[in-house]
C-alpha cells in the first residue's frame, strides 16, 4: 500500500490568505481541492512538497448560479453536483458525469479537473519503477523518454472538461496576490507537459464562466479502455451553430488527451463553416482532425490506434449533432446542447 509522505496541512479561510501562502512558499507548497489526482501523485512521490494548502474552508468557491446571462460555477463545486444540476449546460453536465467513478466524482472538483496535471506512463507509476530508469524531464532529468530527440515534455492533458470548456467558449477567474483576472479557457493551457497551465504559481482558479447559449449544439465523445474510472485516451468536443437554413455559421472542434493541451482543429472548423451541415463537410472535418492529431505512445493503448480513432470519433460527434440540427433549424429558440457519450472505440464500418 502506498502511503502519503509527511507534509504540513493548512486550511486558510480566505482566497487572499491562500494566495499569500502560495507566494511565500513557492514550489514548496501545492493546493488541495478534491485531491483525487494530487493525493495519488504525492503517494507516488511525483511531487515533493512541505505544505499542502487545502481549500476546504473556502465555501464561497462552491455552487452553480446563472448571472448576467452566464452560468457561473465555483471551482470547488464537485463533479457530481455539476453532473446532476439543472443549471449546468447539458454537455458540461454529461461530460462531468463521465469522469472516473461515482465515488471520485463525489470528491473531485471542476477546478481540479481543469487544472489536473498532465500524464505519462513514464511518470505516473510508483516511485520504485521510476528509480529503475533514468529520470525524465518532468522528474528532473534531461530527456523526454517518449520522444528523446525533442527537449520538450510530451505528457498529455487528461482533463475531460477542458476540451468541452474550450468548445463552448468558457472562461475562468484566476486570483493572485495582485488581484483577479479573467482568462478564456482556450488561453489557459500551454503545449508543454511540464508547464501546461498559463497560470502563475501563486494564482488560484476560483470560478468558471460559461455563456448561456441556447442556440449552440454541442457534444463530447470519450475513448478509454474501460467504460468507467479510466482517464480519456481521446476526447472530442464539438460545438456548432446553425442558421435557419441549416448552414453552419460557427464551429469549434477540440481534441483532448492527444497533446499536452486541448487541441483545436481550425481546418476541421473551416470545413464546416459557411456550408450546409451534412455528410460531406463532416467527412472533411474528420479527415482534417486526423491529419493534425499526433498522439504519442505515452498513455493507454497504442498511439497508432488512438490516431485511427480521431476521425472516427470526430465523425461520430458531428453526426450526433445532425440528429439535433433539424429541431434547431425549425425552432431556433430551443436549447439544443446535447449530451456526452463514452465509446469503447470500435471502428465504424
Amino acid at each position: 500500500m502506498m502511503r502519503l509522505p509527511k507534509f504540513a496541512l493548512t486550511s486558510p479561510e480566505t482566497v487572499e490568505d491562500a494566495t499569500r501562502l502560495l507566494a511565500e512558499l513557492g514550489d514548496r507548497a501545492v493546493v488541495l481541492s478534491g485531491g483525487t489526482d494530487l493525493l495519488p501523485n504525492l503517494k507516488r512521490h511525483q511531487l515533493s512538497v512541505e505544505t499542502v494548502i487545502s481549500l476546504d474552508r473556502l465555501d464561497g468557491l462552491a455552487g452553480i448560479r446563472i448571472e448576467d446571462g452566464k452560468v457561473r460555477i465555483g471551482a470547488r463545486t464537485t463533479l457530481h453536483e455539476i453532473a446532476s444540476s439543472d443549471l449546468t449546460p447539458p454537455v458540461v453536465a454529461r461530460a462531468a458525469a463521465e469522469v472516473a467513478s461515482p465515488s471520485i466524482r463525489n470528491q473531485g472538483t471542476i477546478g481540479g479537473n481543469l487544472c489536473v496535471d498532465t500524464r505519462c506512463f513514464w511518470l505516473n507509476v510508483p516511485d520504485l519503477w521510476r528509480q529503475a530508469a533514468k529520470p525524465c524531464l518532468k522528474t528532473g532529468g534531461d530527456t523526454c523518454w517518449v520522444a528523446p530527440a525533442k527537449q520538450v515534455c510530451w505528457a498529455v492533458s487528461s482533463s475531460d472538461l477542458a476540451p468541452v470548456m474550450v468548445a463552448v467558449g468558457a472562461s475562468v477567474t484566476l486570483v493572485g496576490p495582485d488581484g483577479e483576472r479573467h482568462v478564456a479557457v482556450d488561453e489557459l493551457y500551454r503545449e508543454d507537459g511540464m508547464a501546461h497551465l498559463a497560470k502563475a504559481p501563486e494564482e488560484i482558479l476560483t470560478e468558471i464562466t460559461i455563456p448561456f447559449d441556447t442556440d449552440l449544439l454541442a457534444t463530447y465523445h470519450k475513448l478509454r479502455r474501460r467504460g468507467t474510472v479510466d482517464f480519456p485516451i481521446l476526447g472530442v468536443a464539438a460545438a456548432i451553430r446553425l442558421d435557419h437554413g441549416g448552414t453552419c455559421t460557427a464551429a469549434r472542434i477540440v481534441l483532448g488527451a492527444v497533446a499536452s493541451a486541448p487541441l483545436r482543429v481550425p481546418d476541421a472548423e473551416e470545413a464546416l463553416v459557411g456550408r450546409p451541415f451534412g455528410p460531406g463537410p463532416i467527412a472533411e472535418a474528420a479527415e482534417a482532425a486526423r491529419k493534425l492529431a499526433r498522439p504519442l505512445h505515452n498513455t493507454d493503448l497504442t498511439s497508432r490506434y488512438r490516431k485511427r480513432m480521431v476521425p472516427v470519433f470526430v465523425r461520430r460527434a458531428l453526426e450526433e449533432l445532425t440528429e439535433h440540427s433539424s429541431s434547431c433549424v425549425s425552432n431556433p429558440r430551443r436549447q439544443a446542447t446535447t449530451h456526452a457519450r463514452t465509446d469503447r472505440g470500435e471502428a465504424d464500418s
